[in-house]
């Protein structure tokens, strides 16, 4: 990223950080987190709750409770776990190296996309059955990754030309929140209070060695590997959030959360709209809201509202305009597309009319076909309230 297009987003967000935060995801953990000259920029958070990204303890309790208690609408939303979970048997073998294909996928690729997202189907269904085996599935997904992965590589796009290697890092990006929300689950959450997964310190300490390589060797690079600013960014923000969270690190947080704000300015237009919504397609810019989305779903739940709430309410705007080119009011027609499952999370945050014209449109919501974000929001996040 250069110093033009960085100043000109810091402008937008009325900030004036320090020097140590222009590399944003890139900045040293153990610097100081960044500051404006007239206050803090960072999340004010100084103890972290857990289970603490996307879910909490007293949300998991709800919707397994109303669930158990046969509630139809939370069936209907725990019923794409349980689809989820039929489609995709739990692995037995994990990849050591992960090829990323550009425009395309590879076996390595859809395989590590398919098992961060099993993985918190299968939390999930613990928490909703108290049956311990799903416990043991998902830890078998989180250990299987802990102990043999060792890297992303890359392979050649369909067409033959070379995948750059700053794929790695989005790719990243993208599946470490959802281990992550996994393994919140998995570590910190006790079935009717009382019983946990059982999850040894010496596999979670594993565990631990495998975020830190997904963070330190590819999410950190994000900043700077393109010129544009756009969904890579915030997914890049989105990641160190949860990964904060994971390590009880307010730098690593709010190295995200600092990063967030300062793009988030710069990935709209004026009236409202995800730039990839105009200018490229209907599935890139709902990477765009759901990184958003989900960052301030974990900052919510970290006791901080201001990502809902910033530049008068950008996220609720943003799912709006992707509303109108669903309803082919829009310059760019959306219609017939798959809509995100953030769309549920953000409902729920927001309350509108709009949103709910949205949000009805495909509920309840599983999870999106590329596997780059969980979903499963309408078991989740249907009306848990804030």
């Amino acid at each position: 990223m250069s110093y033009t297009t960085l100043l000109a987003g810091l402008s937008q967000l009325g900030l004036a950080l320090v020097l140590t935060a222009v590399s944003g995801c890139q900045k040293p953990e153990a610097a100081t987190p960044a500051t404006s000259a007239t206050g803090s920029a960072n999340s004010t958070i100084t103890t972290f709750r857990h289970p603490g990204v996307l879910n909490s303890k007293a949300s998991l309790d709800l919707v397994a409770s109303q669930a158990n208690a046969s509630d139809a609408t939370r069936l209907a939303g725990y019923n794409k776990v349980i689809e989820y979970m039929n489609q995709y048997p739990v692995p037995t073998s994990f990849p050591a190296v992960v090829y990323v294909v550009g425009s395309g996928g590879s076996p390595t690729e859809d395989q590590i996309r398919r098992d961060a997202v099993l993985a918190y189907a299968c939390a999930l269904r613990w928490v909703k059955t108290g049956n311990a085996t799903y416990a043991g599935q998902a830890k078998q997904i989180l250990n299987g990754y802990a102990y043999n992965f060792q890297r992303y590589s890359t392979s050649p796009k369909p067409d033959g030309s070379p995948t750059e290697f700053r794929q790695t890092y989005l790719e990243a990006s993208w599946v470490a929140p959802n281990f992550v929300a996994a393994a919140e689950i998995i570590r910190y959450y006790q079935v009717n209070g009382t019983t946990g997964a059982g999850w040894s310190a010496t596999d979670i300490a594993k565990f631990n060695d495998f975020l830190n390589n997904l963070k330190n060797n590819y999410v950190n690079n994000v900043p700077g590997s393109i010129s544009d600013i756009n969904n890579w960014q915030v997914s890049c923000a989105y990641a160190k959030m949860a990964l904060g969270v994971w390590f009880n690190s307010t730098t690593v947080y709010d190295n995200g959360y600092n990063y967030l704000l300062e793009v988030m300015p710069q990935v709209f237009y004026s009236d409202g709209a995800v730039k990839e919504q105009r200018d490229r397609d209907c599935v890139h810019p709902q990477y765009t809201l759901t990184g958003l989305t989900y960052a301030a779903e974990i900052a919510r739940i970290q006791g901080n509202n201001t990502i809902y709430e910033y530049n008068g309410q950008q996220i609720k705007n943003g799912w709006n305009r992707f509303e109108d080119a669903v309803a082919g009011n829009y310059t760019r027609n959306c219609s017939g597309s798959q809509i995100f499952p953030g769309i549920e999370t953000a409902y729920n945050y927001y309350g509108t009319a709009k949103l709910a014209s949205l949000r009805d449109r495909q509920d309840p919501y599983g999870t999106p076909g590329d596997k780059t974000f969980v979903g499963f929001t309408s078991f989740t996040h249907r009306s848990i309230g804030r």
